[in-house]
């Protein structure tokens, strides 16, 4: 496979998508707050939504819909959750899904829906309808910006991401728009992604690498532990690339491994912009018997609002860091770890004396690296987060006003 290349754009680049987003007033700002991506072709769909027993009436009926291979289009409102709200929000949602099939000539269950934004309020519907056919005639290969600013809620920026490959003299395109910034704890949490490719794939194999792509990715951030109602990743598949199908072997590993970097992309994106953070941390552990035992230390690390805040103080309190290891639930020796930050050795086995001075350095960055040894196996993993900062308190205190 030769090299995978960045282009420029989201949801909109792979041929055959166009996409859209405009302010219909549900948010008090008057900021754009629903976004439509539709694929020209008829495409497979694939999709991954929350974990939480309590899910919108918006994730309830994309799953519905999956159930149905053949996709058009994905709409997206932010600003209310049509969460909680009693059989109105499946009403709501329904209401909403024959409204655009009428307008897009096909069938309510070739669209998914998501909702994002408070919960436990009815979702007003007759903006929503009233912005249907405006959304539509907006809709151009140029959209993909304006329906990633649509679904932000408490996001600083638009999230969205385009990589090209070549595969037996075809290109190939993978494009994708995301939002979230709080409540991102998967699997999932207050995310939604729309991923878009003009590659031929059939459903079942998009759906089985949709899952393992957002297992190493969507679902190895976390900002502060929440898992939401309504998060959902969606991917369609138009073919518009041509070829053969791709069900297997080198033409899959390719596509695959172009899908993960696409939502790796977004998942940092989405850590980067988390609510008042000022760092991007990676953290690692290494040396584990296995990958899940790696995940879970890391997990543990990530989400430690001690450690988080040790990293928005910059105090290389490595103690904190060890101490969310010892109550990860793993089976380790402390006497055999080792905790390093960036390349700063600051326990191994016990505590060192180190240069604090350094070590201050290390944790000034923006981006910063932590790695757990815990000398006792081959497997690693690697959870992205963010620190913890008086402003998540803030915005998260009126999240509601």
């Amino acid at each position: 496979m030769k090299t995978i290349a960045h282009k420029s754009g989201g949801v909109a680049t792979p041929r055959g998508y166009l996409a859209s987003g405009l302010a219909c007033g549900l948010k008090k700002s008057g900021k754009p707050d629903l976004a439509l991506v539709y694929s020209e072709p008829v495409a497979t769909g694939a999709a991954v939504f929350t974990t939480n027993k309590v899910k919108a009436a918006p994730v309830l009926v994309s799953q519905e819909h999956l159930a149905h291979q053949h996709k058009r289009a994905v709409i997206i409102n932010s600003a209310n959750a049509n969460a909680c709200v009693g059989p109105r929000g499946r009403e709501d949602t329904l209401t909403i899904a024959h409204a655009l099939a009428d307008l897009l000539h096909t069938a309510p269950t070739e669209l998914f829906l998501a909702s994002t934004g408070v919960i436990g309020v009815p979702l007003p519907v007759p903006p929503i309808l009233a912005a249907l056919p405006a959304l539509k005639e907006n809709l151009t290969m140029d959209g993909g910006t304006a329906a990633a600013r649509a679904i932000m809620t408490t996001d600083t920026f638009p999230k969205e991401y385009a990589v090209a490959y070549q595969y037996d003299g075809r290109e190939i395109r993978i494009g994708g728009m995301a939002k979230g910034s709080g409540m991102i704890e998967p699997n999932m949490a207050t995310m939604l992604a729309v991923l878009t490719t003009d590659a031929p794939i059939p459903q079942t194999v998009l759906q089985q690498t949709l899952r393992a792509v957002v297992n190493r990715t969507f679902n190895r951030i976390t900002v502060d532990g929440d898992t939401s109602t309504n998060d959902s990743v969606f991917l369609l598949a138009n073919g518009a690339a041509g070829g053969p199908l791709i069900n297997e072997g080198p033409a899959l590993a390719a596509f695959t491994e172009a899908l993960e970097e696409v939502c790796r992309h977004l998942a940092w994106m989405i850590v980067k912009d988390g609510e008042g953070a000022t760092k991007f941390i990676s953290v690692k552990v290494t040396g584990a018997r296995t990958e899940q035992e790696a995940e879970t230390a890391a997990r543990a690390v990530a989400n430690s609002p001690l450690v988080k805040t040790a990293f928005y103080g910059e105090d290389a309190n490595w103690g904190r860091i060890l101490a969310a290891v010892g109550y990860a639930g793993i089976d380790f020796s402390p006497t055999a770890a080792q905790i390093r930050l960036g390349d700063l050795l600051v326990y191994d086995g016990t505590g060192l004396a180190f240069d604090e001075g350094v070590a201050k350095r290390i944790l000034q960055e923006k981006e910063i690296t932590t790695e757990i040894n815990l000398n006792q196996g081959e497997a690693a993993a690697t959870i992205w987060t963010c620190d913890l900062s008086p402003e998540y308190v803030r915005i998260n205190g009126s999240y509601r006003s």
